[in-house]
């Protein structure tokens, strides 16, 4: 016979031990944890350590019995302890292989200092076929997929319930809430051990709400305690974004979302007394809450204690919350340790933007008289934070300089949240990293009042290829650009820095070639955005050239011998700026044009052969605080105040304009132009986000004999994509119209532009950002102030969507309606369809 050692619950009682001078191999003696019943005598000392002389397994179906010894961990000729840990950690791993359902240990013989054991197991049944009724394939092959119902997996009770209340639950959050699931298992008889099961699904008839009973309320109507239930609406015909529904994790939240609204208009004594659901004839169901408002309070008067950074009345402001208000915990809280956004006024993160680090704040209630509660917020300030180490980790890519020069936050400067979350824009605004992976670690050291900061990135794709192809007007058009953003011009040279390319220090250099049969254009660009490597101060350098050929559309010939050719060189520097705040931007651009006609008219000359030099300086003003992520701001604006001009030749030339020719008139250009644009994010209830964009541009003459200058001017309509450009125009997307197609056939001197666009972020992950978008729009081109009136304007609205993928750039399609008719017509543009294409690596 043999000793049992069940050890489930790891604890022997009293065991009594019987001496026997022989060692016995037929013995009888049954031990349990509190039971002792002996057959007979046979030798065994509790506590003692045996040697292990064997061990066998008993109950095994489709285990071999050396699969159990592995699992076990136990070895023969090992020291073990019985009962012990080792024997305890043995079963424990049988039973982590999720392959057992019970396992006992058994002693079988001692022979003197040895000891024989057998476990004796019982194995789970392996699920071998499951068959789901009651739903239709693709559905069944959803739900086994969700709950694992995968052949071979070891079927227990736990899998059975789990199973059942995972489908009811889900059919019940679609609004079926009388699902019934049943679960049955049979024995397979094709196999060992093994069984089939049956779930049947009665989903029945969705259930909607059909009205939602509040009583109890005075103070707050019925109709805006349902608008604050976000999730448990009642039936209403054609509302189709908001189902209606029964869910009883949700129907909770709302309950608290009535609590919170209450507490919002002072009354924070309001509780739900009960509530219950009803059910209709038509199989629709009433839900029914009942509540006790309580007693509305008031603000009897706020104080303050510990504060000694900051003064009763310097709190006060930030507080913004007087004698009499009515009671708002909501508020208080929010103005006392914030509510989570970035850019939050309140009293914690005035503490924190100051180096207290280890400040602790928190509001009190002290007493409440009547219907006033008096408030005191106690102030535990310590001692300022200094930070004594700042790392940057994962820029694999992009070198440490290029990190650590955008970050505001410094070995041996004062700890500030607001700069730790101003780092993490700038390093988002690089578009070297995820901005939405790059997280501060704090490392606080309050014994010397310390703190390590370490910003974590991901590296991602931050150089670009355009390759474009098509075919139109009877020529093939085709297009290749490269645009290495972080690209490193000091080892240009270094052989082993290409990797393709030398990359990692910030640089952009830029090429591009257009062509087809009767144009070709090619430009160069670089940009260093720290020169010098020591301040945000960028230089720009740019050549480009294009050549176009006479092009007949009837016959589509080409005479090369009637061409424009267009040679151009700038230079700018730009400049990061302190006042009013280091948001600001200040740039300024160098330009010379140099345009080659010969035979080839336009219809703004009077002259087809000859030179025109355009020689232009301009200067922009700007501010730039949206995102943290460029592809989808959050929050910020971006806006910018521009001039270009020329020289005015004609005011000291003294050539008479009224007799001179146009080769003569237009050898050197001259104009100036202003321009504004600005866009404003605002963050919205869920995940929207709401883009506001103004932007508006006059091009004048300065003087009139010359007039308005042929080149530089606006063309609005359509995606906004320019392609060639031969005369400096700006190309002004306005969707729901054709290219181009609101201004006259030369361009506009004046345009203007509004527009409101929401967004909502499907996913912000480094494999691919993706975004949907609503827009209404409206702009239009004039031809002079003459023809000047903002309230004439070209409307459209549309939908979007945005996708941006490391490997292929920026990807873009827009369904448009414009409602007016373009210029020369008398029928609304109608339906039009925009693409954005783009490639990036």
């Amino acid at each position: 016979m043999r000793y049992k050692l069940s050890l489930l619950l790891f604890t022997f009682l009293t065991i009594s031990t019987f001496a026997q001078e022989n060692s016995l191999e037929n013995t009888a003696i049954k031990v349990t944890d509190s039971i002792q019943e002996t057959e007979s005598i046979t030798l065994f000392e509790k506590g003692k350590t045996y040697e292990l002389g064997g061990i066998t397994v008993t109950g095994l179906q489709k285990f071999s019995e050396q699969a159990v010894k592995v699992f076990s961990g136990l070895k023969v000729g090992q020291k073990i302890k019985l009962p012990g840990d080792k024997l305890s950690s043995a079963i424990k791993k049988l039973y982590k292989q999720k392959q057992f359902s019970n396992v006992d240990a058994y002693i079988t013989k001692i022979d003197g200092g040895i000891a024989y054991l057998e476990f004796d197991v019982v194995e789970l049944p392996k699920l071998n076929k499951v068959t789901i009724q009651g739903v239709k394939k693709g559905k069944a092959k959803e739900l086994q997929k969700a709950n694992d119902l995968t052949k071979g997996v070891m079927v227990t009770d736990n899998l059975l319930v789990t199973s059942e209340n995972y489908i009811r639950k889900k059919y019940q959050e679609k609004g079926f809430l009388n699902t019934k699931v049943t679960v049955d298992t049979k024995k397979d008889t094709s196999d060992i051990n093994t069984l089939d099961m049956l779930v049947h699904i009665d989903k029945g008839e969705k259930v909607k709400i059909k009205n939602i009973f509040i009583e109890g309320n005075d103070a707050v109507s019925d109709k805006k305690l349902r608008k604050v239930m976000k999730n448990t609406k009642k039936a209403v015909l054609g509302r189709f974004w908001k189902k209606s529904k029964y869910i009883e994790d949700d129907f909770k939240q709302d309950l608290q979302s009535i609590i919170d609204k209450y507490s919002e208009k002072g009354h924070r004594d309001a509780r739900i007394l009960n509530d219950s659901i009803s059910w209709n004839d038509d199989n629709s169901i009433n839900v029914h809450i009942g509540l006790e408002e309580g007693k509305k309070y008031y603000f009897g008067g706020i104080s303050y204690l510990g504060n000694t950074v900051y003064t009763d009345e310097q709190l006060d402001r930030l507080l913004r919350i007087d004698k009499g208000q009515v009671y708002n915990s909501k508020v208080l809280k929010e103005r006392v340790s914030g509510n989570g956004k970035p850019d939050s006024e309140d009293i914690g993160s005035l503490y924190q933007n100051s180096g207290y680090l280890f400040s602790q704040i928190n509001s009190v209630e002290t007493r409440v008289e009547n219907d006033s509660i008096y408030v005191e917020v106690r102030i535990h300030e310590d001692e300022p934070a200094m930070i004594r180490k700042v790392t940057v980790n994962g820029n694999d890519r992009t070198n440490d300089h290029v990190a650590y020069r955008q970050l505001r936050t410094r070995p041996g400067y004062l700890y500030s949240k607001e700069q730790i979350i101003r780092s993490i824009r700038e390093l988002g605004q690089l578009g070297f990293f995820d901005p939405e992976t790059i997280s501060p670690d704090l490392k606080t050291n309050f014994n010397d009042k310390t703190v390590d900061v370490d910003y974590t990135v991901t590296e991602k794709g931050a150089s670009q290829i355009e390759l474009q192809g098509g075919y139109g007007g009877g020529s093939f058009i085709g297009t290749v650009g490269l645009s290495f953003n972080n690209f490193s011009m000091r080892n240009i040279f270094n052989k082993k820095a290409y990797k393709p390319l030398p990359m990692g220090d910030g640089q952009t250099l830029s090429l591009r070639l257009q062509k087809s049969r009767f144009y070709t254009t090619s430009s160069f660009s670089f940009t260093e955005p720290w020169l010098g490597g020591k301040k945000p101060q960028s230089l720009t350098f740019s050549i480009y050239q294009s050549k176009q050929f006479r092009y007949n559309p009837a016959t589509r010939a080409v005479d090369k011998n009637q061409r424009l050719n267009i040679i151009g060189a700038s230079i700018g520097l730009g400049k990061r700026l302190k006042w009013p705040d280091d948001y600001f931007s200040l740039s300024q651009t160098i330009s010379l044009q140099r345009y080659d006609l010969k035979d080839y008219p336009i219809a703004t000359f009077s002259f087809s052969t000859g030179i025109s030099n355009n020689l232009a300086y301009a200067i922009n003003l700007g501010r730039k605080s949206a995102g943290p992520n460029p592809v989808f701001p959050k929050n910020g604006s971006d806006f910018v105040i521009g001039a270009k001009l020329t020289l005015p030749y004609s005011l000291f030339n003294k050539k008479d304009y009224s007799t001179i020719s146009d080769q003569d008139k237009y050898k050197w250009l001259e104009y100036y132009k202003l321009s504004f644009k600005g866009k404003w994010y605002t963050p919205l209830p869920g995940k929207f986000v709401l883009m506001s964009n103004f932007e508006a541009g006059f091009l004048g003459s300065y003087s009139n004999k010359v007039g308005d200058s042929p080149f530089e001017r606006y063309f609005v309509g359509g995606d906004g994509l320019a392609n060639f450009q031969l005369d400096g125009r700006e190309t002004i997307g306005l969707r729901g119209y054709e290219n181009s197609r609101i201004s006259s056939i030369d361009g506009g001197t004046i345009y203007n532009k509004f527009q409101l666009e929401v967004r909502y972020p499907v996913t912000l992950k480094p494999s691919a950002s993706i975004y949907l978008l609503g827009f209404l729009e409206a702009g239009n081109s004039y031809d002079g102030f003459d023809n000047f009136n903002p309230f004439e304007l070209k409307r459209s609205a549309g939908l979007g969507v945005r996708i941006f993928m490391p490997a292929f750039g920026l990807l873009g399609i827009d369904f448009a309606h414009g409602f007016d008719p373009l210029p020369g017509t008398n029928v609304k543009s109608g339906w039009q369809t925009h693409f954005i294409i783009g490639q990036q690596f």
